[in-house]
């Protein structure tokens, strides 16, 4: 049995755009963020200049409540660099608001996982400054 925790090493970092400035500024508040369509109200994760249910442009920002389910997840034994520490367990999540997200489980041990696992996020800093959201098993 392996306990999860977030990467410490010096991982990939993301390279916000104009577009993902929000999303990556909200985690560092500790808040998760989404779109939500003003017109169709569907939302939308990846930051959009439309949306994807109905192309309406009338796209705002909106916090989630970080709370969802293992939809699908894998375990990593053979990491991407060798800056990642192994085993390590993607996994996506159906967050509550009706979107997904890719993301890694933590605070559990790695065979802890299975579909429909109840989730929570829990943001964690990297060594190169950015705010990562990750998950842990809901209490």
């Amino acid at each position: 049995m392996t306990w999860l925790e977030p990467q410490t090493g010096a991982i990939t970092e993301p390279h916000p755009t104009a577009l993902s400035r929000p999303y990556w500024a909200g985690c560092a508040r500790g808040e998760l963020l989404f779109q939500r369509c003003l017109d169709c109200h569907g939302a939308t994760h990846t930051p959009a200049v439309v949306c994807a249910h109905c192309g309406s442009q009338a796209l705002t920002w909106e916090a989630s409540s970080g709370r969802g389910t293992v939809y699908s997840w894998t375990t990593v034994w053979r990491p991407v660099t060798p800056a990642y520490t192994t085993p390590y367990v993607p996994i996506i999540v159906d967050v509550e608001e009706g979107w997904q997200l890719v993301s890694n489980l933590v605070d559990c041990d790695h065979e802890a996982v299975r579909i429909g696992l109840p989730v929570t996020v829990r943001f964690h800093r990297t060594v190169g400054g950015t705010t990562l959201p990750y998950f842990r098993p809901a209490d």
